[in-house]
């Protein structure tokens, strides 16, 4: 049993790694520039709630998978038809899950979770709950305002005119009186924070409404963090940047595969069939040798754009005095002992300007080599488009010459 289980869990994980890049794929690809809000942005965050809130169940395998798997898919439907986006959605979900030979029950079940986030939500067991919860955990944590102004945007995009933005509170307001949590995790981790972003939105809507002196005090403090740095925009920008550096990094990881799996296919088809018969046709032989040099110059561009480069993997004193070192690289640092690069993490957390030069540091070295992966790339597809052109006249070429 233990080895059959095991075997069920890499499956999961499989799968669940497949739909990850199936569905940034969707992002990328169909993207409507309308959907400020309601875009993969968002979806990454329900799935890291999701994960959250299902941690904290321990649910098993199945469950867990079922949870995510809706997370990711809840609302991949805006890509096609905003209004009935839940049902678009577990629609498209069924027909990724068919091609992996998802079972038909867990299939059902991840949809019922999916079309649960229906406003107004009514999930049906702690599986539709936790991803209603997740759906709708910003409306009780600091990123709501934020979140806010972008679903307001969104829905400005989609009607086509500007929204009052008196008009847009109170329907917010609406949602924040008819919502509540619906797992007790959510309840007692957020609660106490929607009730405040339910606060400051009815003194907006009211200024009559009296603050509490306390909470007037906290409101004057976080005017003047703001006024100083921009700390949370920052941690955004970066984190945006640096996840978008991710993905296109996978993306071009995945074309190189694509490349070098489609000219494998073709050099054994060529080395087993074309090769035999060259004796007796001995006009086919340049056309095969530029079908040949074409594959393996295009596999040989698409495996240098993979090829993964190791530094040395060590840091000095002057590295961090001088704060050259980027210490979220693990090629800088993988030969130092633990306790070296303790006390150098430790420097980068209490020097801002270190943290932040760290984190530009890392992002720049992301594009230098996203850059270098997608010339190369470039490059062979180029060879190898331009080449099967070439190489496909070659041989009508030949086959025309014999004929004559």
């Amino acid at each position: 049993m233990c080895v059959y289980a095991h075997i069920y869990i890499m499956n999961y994980l499989e799968i669940l790694d497949r739909i990850k890049t199936h569905v940034n794929s969707l992002f990328y690809t169909r993207m409507d520039e309308r959907l400020i809000y309601h875009n993969l942005y968002h979806t990454e965050q329900v799935v890291q709630n999701t994960i959250k809130i299902a941690g904290h169940y321990q649910l098993g395998d199945e469950d867990f998978f079922i949870v995510t798997v809706a997370a990711w898919f809840h609302d991949v439907g805006y890509l096609s038809d905003w209004k009935e986006h839940e049902q678009k959605g577990a629609d498209a979900a069924a027909e990724f899950l068919k091609t992996q030979q998802v079972d038909e029950k867990i299939i059902d079940q991840i949809a019922g979770c999916i079309l649960a986030t229906r406003m107004p939500q009514n999930p049906h067991g702690l599986l539709q709950q936790i991803i209603c919860d997740a759906d709708l955990y910003h409306l009780g944590s600091d990123s709501f305002k934020e979140r806010n102004k972008l679903m307001r945007k969104e829905a400005e995009a989609f009607c086509g005119k500007s929204i009052d933005k008196e008009h847009w509170r109170e329907k917010t307001i609406d949602l924040f009186e008819a919502h509540h949590y619906h797992t007790e995790f959510c309840q007692q981790r957020l609660n106490e924070g929607k009730a405040k972003n339910l606060q400051a939105l009815k003194e907006k809507a009211n200024p009559q409404i009296q603050v509490p002196s306390v909470m007037k005090k906290e409101k004057n403090k976080e005017k003047k963090k703001n006024t100083e740095r921009p700390e949370k925009g920052i941690e955004t920008m970066f984190r945006i940047t640096s996840g978008n550096n991710q993905r296109l990094s996978d993306m071009a990881d995945n074309k190189a595969h694509i490349m070098i799996q489609t000219n494998s296919i073709i050099l054994s088809v060529t080395l087993s069939v074309l090769i035999r018969k060259l004796e007796d046709n001995p006009q086919l032989i340049i056309p095969t040798l530029i079908l040949l040099i074409i594959c393996v110059t295009t596999m040989v561009f698409s495996i240098l754009a993979t090829r993964p480069s190791v530094p040395e993997g060590t840091f000095t004193k002057d590295d961090l005095d001088t704060k050259k070192v980027n210490l979220l690289f693990f090629g800088n640092f993988y030969k130092m002992d633990l306790a070296t690069y303790q006390e150098g993490m430790g420097r980068v957390m209490e020097d801002s300007e270190f943290l932040y030069g760290t984190l530009i540091k890392d992002v720049y070295s992301q594009g230098v080599v996203l850059g270098r992966k997608y010339r190369l790339l470039r490059i062979g597809y180029n060879v190898f488009m331009f080449g099967i052109v070439g190489a496909v006249l070659a041989f009508i070429i030949a086959m025309a010459w014999k004929a004559l």
